[in-house]
């Protein structure tokens, strides 16, 4: 497998927050504060927007809507357990790479929760993974991520207009733009550019699921 992957055919931040904190207040306080900050905001932010989601369980959602959120949580899965086994490897990831497996695996986890508890009884089941040993190589991590990030985009923008719900297109929202600065991130660390398009281009969820069947990624 190339260790310049670009697209799904093909494969088918540092401490800096941390130091200043630490002179700033203590090196206690800003351990501190910084789990405050990374370790419990993203729970608390999903705490927050569950209020904003209509019951699913009572019936509250279209059958449309439901089924847009069990494809995004099918998506969520993949990401969370790709990260997932790469902060299991994390002893091979130097750099920012490092810092970007860590704080990312944490998102994934924390989106799959929300959807998951948002769509209750209503979720689909987690599929099973293979990610060919892309988690266990740097260059090729790095690579796959960025396909990965960007195509989650382009996956919520496609859905954007067929969200029915209010409540569930701001939620949606809320994620897609996370995603969207994980894109970059990864870009950054690989030295491409960030942003590289003026408008980015939506994709529909058949096209999505082929290309994400391509990659063999999901074995059950």
């Amino acid at each position: 497998m190339s260790d310049t992957i670009r697209t799904w055919g093909d494969l088918d931040q540092d401490g800096a927050l941390e130091e200043a904190s630490a002179k700033l207040v203590g090196d206690d306080r800003a351990s501190f504060l910084r789990r405050a900050a990374f370790g419990g905001a993203a729970v608390v932010g999903a705490g927050s927007l569950m209020g904003l989601l209509p019951s699913i369980a009572e019936g509250a959602t279209p059958a449309s809507d439901v089924a847009i959120l069990n494809f995004a949580l099918t998506l969520e899965y993949l990401e969370a357990a790709f990260y997932a086994e790469a902060k299991a490897n994390a002893g091979i990831f130097v750099g920012d790479t490092r810092n970007f497996v860590s704080v990312v695996a944490r998102h994934e986890a924390v989106h799959v929760a929300f959807l998951k508890k948002a769509l209750g009884s209503a979720a689909v089941k987690k599929p099973t993974f293979n990610f060919k040993g892309t988690t266990q190589n740097q260059a090729k991590f790095q690579a796959t991520a960025q396909v990965l990030e960007d195509t989650g985009v382009t996956a919520y923008l496609g859905q954007v207009t067929n969200i029915k719900t209010p409540a569930i297109l701001k939620a949606a929202g809320t994620i897609v733009t996370v995603e969207a600065r994980h894109a970059a991130w990864m870009r950054h660390i690989r030295k491409v550019a960030p942003a590289p398009l003026v408008f980015d281009t939506p994709k529909t969820k058949a096209q999505i699921l082929t290309a994400v069947g391509k990659t063999g990624f999901i074995t059950g």
